[in-house]
């Protein structure tokens, strides 16, 4: 053995003289006996045992009381310890059971690699962490629900624009479509059930869905590539109505099918890996973690190399062509706005990966700032940015404005009354200027005119 534990004082049983103490370390029996038979805890993921198991006798007795206390040392399985209770423990045996006891046993330091106990008999010691909630940074908390209000806002704004215009009406809009509602549905749940740590079963649930949620978006970001990659080797070919075709049948079950397997699978196999003590999302035990960032990172990967295909093949296989051709020019667009939007997904869970060490805390700024800005990047290249919704947002803005003149003129019509004279009604008419105007048929519903008012001034501005 390389010492685990080890007695610092010596110990005497009465004035019998020094007496031989004889350790045993267990190296596995902390699975067996495990921390939720501490007495002074209820629930299971808030302790754990931190070191082996250690056994010190003396005689034939198992437990002795001992006129000298001794110092027991301990080296820690895992080593950080910053946001943890230490508690200095052995197995106490009563008739009703055995449970982790801190009768007799005192910390007297501790730092990330080892614990020191002071106890005053010999039994079976071990440490055990209490996990303690961290206390959040208020600025983080901030940025996070003022970030993620803004993109939930502004994915409904990109999804709505994506449902109402129809001059972008195409698969690579159906992408887009599908993207925005996942990430929508995710953020808000996260808003509203990331803390929602009881009861258990609803905490899973919630913990369940946003993996599955997170997983369907990154899905359809691997459609949006794998539509771009054919999208661009056909550009030969006349024949972009079967890529259409070929998309559409398959992109739903794709989308939706794959990660509800990922996540079924992952459900089945460890369903109480789903929620920690804190928050409503995947344990890190047992690598859990990798059932979502492992498919994030293949799915990453793979987009990674169809963008760089996508710009392989617009540079040599159509440097013949005419430059100009708008199929080329809409392409070449669309895989420059496909590959930023892969590096602030994918890069975002990346930023996540490297919360650890003395850039944690930058790295955590950095993750909580992209991640809650990606719907309001999608809604300014997808929307804001695009030629084809500008000119619909001014459409839009148009019908609302002449709405408006003929409400307004009606209005004043009927205040007039059908007594009026018409000279009268026609000075009325000539002030607001809506002689001219057609009445509408009242074809824009008013949500529909603020939404678009709302557009308007928000890109004008």
């Amino acid at each position: 053995l390389s010492m685990v534990a080890h007695a610092c004082n010596p110990s005497t049983l009465g004035d019998q003289g020094p007496s031989a103490v004889a350790f045993i370390s267990y190296s596995s029996l902390g699975n067996i006996i495990n921390a939720t038979f501490f007495e002074e805890m209820d629930k299971k993921d808030q302790v754990y045992l931190n070191s082996q198991v250690v056994s010190a006798a003396i005689g034939p007795k198992r437990n002795v009381s001992l006129s000298k206390s001794v110092t027991l040392t301990f080296q820690h399985v895992k080593m950080n310890l910053s946001t943890k209770k230490v508690f200095c423990v052995y197995w106490k045996s009563t008739g009703q059971g055995s449970q982790w006891s801190r009768d007799g046993c005192f910390l007297i330091h501790v730092n990330k690699s080892h614990t020191m106990c002071n106890c005053s008999h010999l039994s079976s010691f071990a440490v055990l962490m209490a996990l303690t909630s961290q206390e959040e940074d208020p600025v983080l908390t901030i940025i996070t629900y003022v970030g993620l209000s803004v993109s939930l806002l502004c994915l409904l704004l990109a999804a709505l624009t994506f449902l109402l215009c129809k001059a972008i009406q195409n698969t690579s809009t159906s992408l887009h479509l599908q993207l925005s509602l996942c990430l929508f549905l995710g953020h808000l749940l996260f808003l509203v059930g990331i803390d929602r740590t009881e009861p258990k079963v609803l905490c899973s649930i919630i913990a369940g869905a946003l993996h599955y949620l997170y997983l369907a978006a990154f899905t359809w970001m691997l459609l949006e590539g794998g539509h771009l990659f054919l999208t661009a080797r056909n550009l030969t070919v006349v024949n972009y109505s079967s890529i259409n075709r070929l998309m559409k049948w398959i992109m739903f079950p794709v989308g939706y099918g794959v990660p509800a397997v990922t996540v079924a699978i992952s459900a089945a196999s460890w369903p109480h890996l789903y929620g920690t003590a804190d928050r409503c999302w995947l344990h890190l035990d047992q690598g859990f973690i990798w059932s979502f960032l492992g498919p994030v990172c293949a799915i990453f990967s793979v987009n990674l190399v169809l963008f760089i295909s996508v710009f392989w093949i617009l540079k040599r296989k159509l440097s013949s062509l005419n430059s100009e051709v708008s199929t080329i020019q809409n392409t070449r667009m669309l895989a420059f706005k496909a590959t930023a939007q892969l590096f602030i997904l994918g890069c975002t869970w990346c930023l996540g990966l490297l919360q650890v060490g003395p850039a944690a805390q930058v790295m955590a700024y950095l993750f909580t700032i992209i991640n809650s800005l990606q719907g309001f990047f999608i809604f300014l290249v997808y929307c804001l940015l695009s030629q084809q919704v500008q000119k619909q947002y001014r459409k839009w803005f148009r019908e609302i404005v002449k709405s408006k003149s003929e409400s307004e003129t009606y209005t004043l019509s009927s205040k007039m009354g059908p007594d009026s004279k018409p000279s009268e009604v026609s000075e009325h008419l000539n002030c607001s200027n809506v002689l001219h105007t057609p009445l509408l048929t009242l074809q824009t519903s008013s949500s529909l005119g603020f939404f678009c008012l709302f557009l308007f001034l928000f890109f004008k501005f």
